[in-house]
């Protein structure tokens, strides 16, 4: 059963050292996320579950102790999701901890990291942004099911195209999709998420439609309350930052 979410954006800017600067306007995103895993750890999970938009070769499980990195953004820097097996081994198989995390579970890992996560074991699912709603809510309730008190870790990005300069340029579509978006997630409205537009989500090139909507699926029935507590769109891109508790 779902007992606890946290909803965090997954850009690499996030991470300082990705930065070169530490974008110290991404600063109040940064204590969010912290203030949202705090909430997450508060709520005593025996698992934690980890997920967020990825490429095909990124899709799928990932377990503790997977490998990510940020080398293609030309920084010296690797994380892992959560710590090693006690055991002395990466707490993965080796087929699974060759396999480097997505981009958006890097970033998590980092925040894990930053937070000193050791509240529950951990394992990274990769979603297919192009991936049916009605897929996304399937794989949330069999993540609920997966243990008695299960929380969410969900990456994802609104609309990258608030602006002239965002990465999808400007569409005036999207700060109502991204205003929507965090009505719901500060409601913990469950339904709005599962009915979320994938066409839109897609032209506005909204890498969280999938993760939100896993979340859906996961929350369905466990009557949890929400907050929001962060929402910008720094660079165009809107950036979103909630606890489900």
């Amino acid at each position: 059963m779902l007992v606890a979410a946290a909803v965090c954006p997954c850009p690499p800017l996030l991470v300082p050292e990705v930065a070169a600067g530490a974008a110290p306007e991404l600063d109040a995103a940064r204590a969010a996320c912290t203030d949202a895993i705090g909430v997450l750890a508060a709520s005593r999970p025996d698992r934690l579950v980890v997920v967020g938009p990825a490429e095909q070769s990124g899709r799928g499980p990932h377990q503790q102790g997977a490998r990510g990195s940020f080398r293609g953004f030309g920084v010296d820097l690797d994380v892992r999701l959560g710590r090693p097996g006690g055991d002395g081994t990466d707490g993965a198989p080796e087929a699974a901890a060759e396999r480097a995390l997505p981009t958006s579970l890097a970033v998590a890992s980092w925040l894990l990291d930053r937070t000193d996560w050791s509240a529950a074991p951990l394992e990274g699912l990769g979603v297919g942004e192009p991936l049916a709603a009605e897929r996304c809510i399937r794989v949330g309730g069999d993540i609920a099911a997966l243990g008695d008190r299960v929380a969410l870790l969900v990456m994802g990005d609104a609309s990258a195209c608030r602006t002239l300069k965002a990465p999808g340029y400007l569409d005036e579509r999207a700060a109502g999709f991204d205003a929507e978006i965090a009505r719901a997630l500060g409601a913990a409205d469950v339904e709005a998420l599962k009915a979320l537009d994938e066409e839109l989500a897609c032209e506005l090139k909204a890498a969280g439609r999938a993760p939100w909507q896993v979340l859906a699926g996961a929350a369905e029935g466990a009557g949890l309350s929400g907050e929001l507590l962060y929402e910008d769109a720094p660079y165009g891109v809107g950036y979103l930052v909630a606890t489900w508790s």
